[in-house]
């Protein structure tokens, strides 16, 4: 178990970027994971963000709506998933607390998005088919390193749009790397015009751990923004 492992990040749904599922398809295909995880923001819920939100853009109700068609989408190609907590994933419960409602009112992720099998945890930690420990994270630290020295162990995490990355570090007793594993998101969307004057742009991709070796798997577009339809 956990020979193959992928990782997705930041998909943001429904501002995902409109290649995403043919390019995780393919994936699949390809590498044929035994264990998925989506390391967080797969639903954006931008409309009950906690920052300035775009008024041109669906309400927090259309917009869930919506997105329960990706999600469904989504589960036909991977129906087990891990979801690890994250900072857009978790609005409904943070408004709610913001507010002062008990979290007795509300519904698990997995009731309001009609997924059966998905289920949802905080950081995890997983022990690959090499013997060594993986700690998986939405995003602690722009340097992922840091995190996996902080941990004392290999460390994958997203959250880091520009992030797309592998790094090593040592000691005496063995080696270690940390992953940041992009995100597969519509960066031209209103939702991220936030970041439409920065000089760096989003990196698409996903992650996948290979009998305990990380490999990176970018998704390169076309000079039309469209997916190329080949894994390098």
């Amino acid at each position: 178990m956990h020979q193959s492992v992928l990782v997705i990040s930041d998909l943001h749904i429904p501002y995902h970027h409109k290649d995403s599922f043919d390019f995780l398809k393919e994936v699949k295909k390809q590498f044929k994971p035994d264990t998925v995880i989506n390391i967080g923001d797969l639903l954006d819920f931008h409309a009950i963000s906690m920052q300035e939100t775009n008024p041109d853009l669906p309400s927090a109700g259309d917009k869930l709506s919506l997105s329960k068609s990706y999600i469904k989408e989504l589960e036909s190609i991977f129906p087990d998933v891990t979801e690890v907590h994250s900072n857009h994933s978790s609005l409904v419960y943070r408004r709610a607390i913001k507010y002062g409602m008990s979290a007795q009112f509300l519904r698990p992720y997995g009731d309001f998005l009609g997924t059966k099998k998905w289920k949802w945890v905080d950081d995890i930690t997983l022990k690959l088919s090499n013997g060594k420990r993986c700690h998986f994270t939405h995003g602690k630290s722009a340097d992922v390193l840091k995190v996996s020295q902080t941990m004392g162990m290999n460390c994958v995490q997203g959250h880091y749009h520009t992030q797309f990355n592998i790094k090593y570090w040592a000691n005496p007793d063995d080696l270690y790397w940390g992953m940041n594993v992009g995100c597969l998101i519509n960066q031209k969307s209103m939702a991220f015009s936030y970041a439409r004057n920065f000089n760096t742009r989003f990196v698409l991709g996903c992650g996948v751990i290979l009998n305990g070796v990380p490999r990176l798997l970018p998704m390169v577009l076309n000079n039309n923004g469209d997916w190329i339809k080949e894994i390098v």
